[in-house]
């Protein structure tokens, strides 16, 4: 969670000692804003982390079509020279397809793992605003606990 930027409370004080309602709520907005802009911080990083992993994912997946279509390309060549003549230059072919394959699914492996990386929302945001919120109203609550015991004692 956002820490609030430290203020100066001497001048915040009046005369008898304490804040009046002005500075207090003042004090709230500031506090919720600098922690919201903390916690808008979070979800930034924590979206580019995600996008980071779909990028990578998407990028092995290209080269996995890449090298697919060349080893699908190599595989036809190695099929057509079996075919046409049965000569051993085809099978230096089908090795080369085979490599190329190889090479195709290690990439499509990596680049499925990075796609599984991918969470799709900020829960570490999610999660401290929720416990932002969760504090404020039982600051909240206290203050105005402690406001009525102070009034009913005066």
């Amino acid at each position: 969670m956002a820490t609030p930027a430290k203020t100066d409370t001497t001048s915040l004080t009046g005369e008898t000692g304490k804040r009046s309602l002005g500075q207090l709520v003042s004090d709230v907005s500031l506090d919720v804003s600098q922690i919201m802009r903390g916690e808008i911080e979070l979800a930034k990083a924590e979206i580019k982390q995600d996008v980071t992993h779909a990028g990578k994912g998407a990028g092995m997946f290209a080269g996995a079509a890449f090298f697919g279509l060349y080893g699908l390309g190599l595989l036809w060549l190695g099929l057509a020279g079996v075919i046409a003549i049965w000569l051993p230059w085809w099978a230096g072919l089908l090795i080369m397809a085979g490599v190329l394959f190889l090479v195709a699914g290690i990439l499509a492996l990596i680049g499925n793992s990075e796609r599984q990386k991918v969470h799709g929302k900020p829960d570490r945001a999610i999660r401290e605003g929720k416990e932002t919120v969760k504090t404020i109203k039982a600051a909240a609550q206290g203050q105005q606990r402690a406001t009525a015991i102070e009034s009913s004692h005066s």
